[in-house]
């Protein structure tokens, strides 16, 4: 399988500050990756710097992908948006298209393609807002997907979702996943990373502290230290 991310030596920062460093990983097509670490790690600016929105400060990241599907933490102002489900999921496609407001009907069928992968196509008529937390993360999931089918970045995408609407967001990712949809997500959750994810990036305050697969992680000194606690250091 093709290598879709390369992360060499990487620093990364802000307004003349170092958040981490010494960065080295890989994503290959197909791949689920986990990463994981306490807020203030550098989790946020690693996002924007694989998405292309902030330029490492050293090093190098290398994206061979056309590019990223991506699902940022929810905020209460999205949730409350007005618009159909179609409407939204369509609009993933508006980077590439431009600004005109009008979609191709290979646009139009890719939109529908992901609505049927997501099982959100008897919603598609119905307001956003008046969907559950469960769904809409879903719509929003069909959303990244038009942007970029085969790659998406997820950021704490359970975040505010009861126990039983996690699981099945859980098992949607993982089900697309299979399907061939290489998966990045930024998680706090130790346990669902283990179950779910093929590979564990782990950074602590400026430093990488793991990059391995599951298993590894599993029987590596820092992956038993955070699973005996459930992860709690991470919260």
């Amino acid at each position: 399988m093709g290598v879709q991310i390369t992360c060499k030596n990487a620093a990364l920062g802000y307004e003349n500050r170092i958040v981490a460093e010494n960065l080295n990983f890989t994503v290959s097509a197909g791949d689920y990756l986990c990463i994981l670490g306490e807020n203030g790690s550098g989790k946020s600016t690693l996002v924007k710097a694989l998405l292309g929105l902030k330029p490492q400060v050293s090093g190098e990241i290398v994206c061979a992908h056309q590019g990223i599907g991506y699902l940022p933490q929810q905020t209460v102002v999205q949730k409350d948006f007005p618009a159909s489900v179609r409407e939204i999921v369509r609009s993933g496609c508006l980077g590439k298209t431009g600004l005109w407001p009008f979609y191709t009907k290979e646009e139009k069928a890719l939109a529908a393609e992901m609505m049927q992968k997501l099982g959100i196509t008897k919603l598609e008529k119905c307001c956003y807002r008046d969907l559950s937390g469960g769904q809409q993360q879903r719509v929003l999931l069909a959303r990244a997907l038009c942007a970029a089918k085969n790659m998406l970045l997820l950021d704490e995408p359970v975040t505010g979702l009861d126990p039983r609407a996690q699981t099945e967001l859980y098992e949607q990712i993982a089900s697309l996943n299979k399907s061939g949809i290489t998966v990045i997500m930024v998680s706090h959750d130790v346990q669902a990373a283990v179950k779910y994810a093929s590979h564990i990036l782990q950074i602590g305050k400026k430093q990488q502290l793991f990059y391995g697969t599951t298993a590894e992680y599993q029987s590596s000194k820092i992956g038993r230290a955070f699973l005996e606690t459930g992860g709690a250091a991470l919260a």
